[in-house]
């Protein structure tokens, strides 16, 4: 008999709200107060993540008040991401869980399991990245510049990116998986030393990283991707999934959570 999961989708919701929720899932797990939690969500603006380690000196502030976009530090490591006609995924769940592997590196490759199937559902042949060497060093500060370990390709470019913390006994995994990308907008919002090092990181960057819709001959709608990836996550961890939806309580957590960290400018702004 297939374990029940928890299936939240929160829809479209601001950054500090879509980051103070993934938070909150961890809290919840870690009292034993929900199951593990497969959530879909969009964002409202579209909203450049930086990662929790990640100095601000590389971001183009400038660049991302033009194109109106918000912004927020992720509880996850890794590089920014920008969360634009996308669909985000988190996956939470306790580190005692039989199926979760102790080493990071192969819990990734369970969690990813459910992206891998997704993409397969959409007709799209994706396998998981394994490098046969150490990653590289990398100065660039943008997230899909370079797939890590158990990260989904398609025909060698990197098509999701994620991120993955342990805290309180329990792995939260997040990640964008995006049906479009404006490249021209992307690179508006790092810093480059010269024009010409901004144009020859966004031409690496094309044979680097790839979107949903420049694999397929008919575009996916991002409901369309929700049903896959939906569909995808059962199939690749062995689970079904039981509609889950916020107590008033909560929402009401989620919300002090939101203002009081993710949307507080000592936060964004720490490093």
């Amino acid at each position: 008999m297939k374990e029940t999961w928890y299936f939240l989708d929160s829809g479209e919701r601001s950054p500090a709200y879509n980051m103070a929720l993934d938070e909150a899932l961890i809290h919840w797990m870690n009292q034993g107060l929900v199951r593990p939690t497969l959530r879909f969500y969009t964002w409202n603006p579209p909203t450049l993540s930086i990662g929790y380690f990640q100095e601000m000196k590389k971001i183009n502030l400038e660049g991302v008040k033009k194109h109106g976009y918000g912004l927020v530090r992720r509880l996850t490591g890794g590089r920014a991401v920008l969360h634009d006609k996308e669909l985000t995924y988190s996956v939470t769940v306790s580190e005692d869980h039989p199926n979760m592997p102790k080493n990071v590196t192969e819990a990734y490759r369970v969690i990813s399991e459910g992206l891998l199937q997704g993409f397969r559902e959409l007709g799209l042949a994706a396998d998981f990245s394994i490098p046969t060497e150490k990653l590289k060093r990398t100065s660039s500060a943008v997230c899909f510049d370079q797939p890590s370990w158990y990260e989904l390709v398609v025909g060698g470019r990197k098509a999701a990116g994620s991120a993955q913390t342990r805290q309180k006994g329990v792995i939260l995994q997040h990640g964008a998986i995006p049906l479009d990308i404006d490249e021209d907008k992307l690179f508006d919002l790092f810093v480059y030393p010269s024009r010409e090092v901004r144009e020859r990181a966004q031409r690496g960057f094309r044979d680097k990283a790839v979107a949903i819709n420049l694999l397929r001959e008919q575009p996916a709608t991002l409901a369309e991707a929700r049903e896959a990836f939906r569909i995808g996550f059962e199939k690749g961890l062995g689970i079904q999934l039981e509609p889950f939806e916020l107590t008033k309580e909560q929402e009401a957590e989620v919300q002090k959570l939101a203002e009081s960290r993710y949307g507080n400018d000592e936060w964004t702004y720490s490093r």
